[in-house]
């Protein structure tokens, strides 16, 4: 199941029943993956009852080990467009790296449109076989900083360098994610004091997606934070205050990642 980068607790959908059966780790990355990561997570449950659990997709690539195809792998979490649900049964463990927006770029060594909408194994599109290593990294008894310790180790095996152009990528989208008033595709291009063609095309290269589902996915993040607040939200005023046209804009683009519109999101205890 994929963590959510930076925003944390608004991408994770109805976080009340979500405490009741899950608890994430972050860990830092050692010193020679900071540039490239921007945390681990490790995802514990205990789910007597089948649990589905939703969170919010955020522009960054996860590599996460769990079952695929009943095969412990390695997968590459590419940037999505779709909703994201996964099922817990049971009792188990995830583990993830969060990539910096930009960074997987330099593990991937090809444009992210190769991975973009996907989710596929690494040692499929990148380095060695990845299968033993994530089969140890998901043994029942293994712990937080033995499977850190081994996500680290495989990444190692594959590398990555430095890339400036990445970190200026980096440092646009988290301009788009911490300033609230930039909510079109040519507000963050002015920022990043370059045309909004060239931030199409080094965004679409980096991330695998463009400018405009960026700005509006972390606009979007900051209505889920509203109605996580608890507090009575006037949704037509936050509305145009995120650069929506209206309040149907809003809800209409709320809907299709949450799968409800936000006043009922709130009301449902959120």
């Amino acid at each position: 199941m994929t963590d959510p980068r930076g925003r944390g607790d608004a991408a994770i959908l109805r976080p009340g029943a979500a405490a009741e059966h899950i608890e994430v780790t972050r860990v830092a990355p050692s010193a020679r993956w900071q540039p490239f990561v921007e945390y681990y997570w490790i995802v514990r449950w205990e789910c007597p009852e089948p649990f589905a659990q939703q969170v919010i997709p955020q522009p960054c690539v996860h590599v996460t080990a769990e079952r695929w195809e009943g095969t412990p792998r390695l997968l590459v979490n590419g940037i999505t467009r779709e909703p994201f649900v996964r099922t817990l049964e049971g009792s188990g463990h995830v583990i993830g790296a969060t990539f910096r927006p930009a960074s997987f770029r330099a593990v991937l060594g090809a444009d992210l449109g190769l991975v973009a909408g996907r989710v596929v194994p690494i040692g499929d599109v990148v380095g060695p076989d990845d299968a033993a290593t994530a089969a140890d990294l998901l043994r029942a008894d293994a712990t937080d900083d033995e499977m850190v310790a081994g996500l680290e180790a495989h990444l190692d095996s594959i590398g990555a360098s430095p890339d400036p152009l990445a970190d200026e990528i980096n440092a646009w989208v988290r301009a788009a994610e911490v300033d609230r008033s930039i909510t079109r595709a040519d507000e963050l291009a002015d920022r990043a004091g370059v045309g909004l063609r060239t931030l199409q095309r080094q965004l679409t290269a980096y991330l695998g997606i463009g400018p405009k589902w960026v700005v509006q996915r972390f606009r979007l993040l900051d209505a889920a934070a509203a109605a996580h607040a608890g507090e009575r939200t006037d949704w037509a005023a936050l509305a145009v205050e995120l650069g929506f046209t209206d309040q149907p804009h809003l809800i209409r683009a709320f809907t299709a990642v949450v799968g409800t519109p936000p006043a009922a999101y709130q009301r449902g205890g959120a």
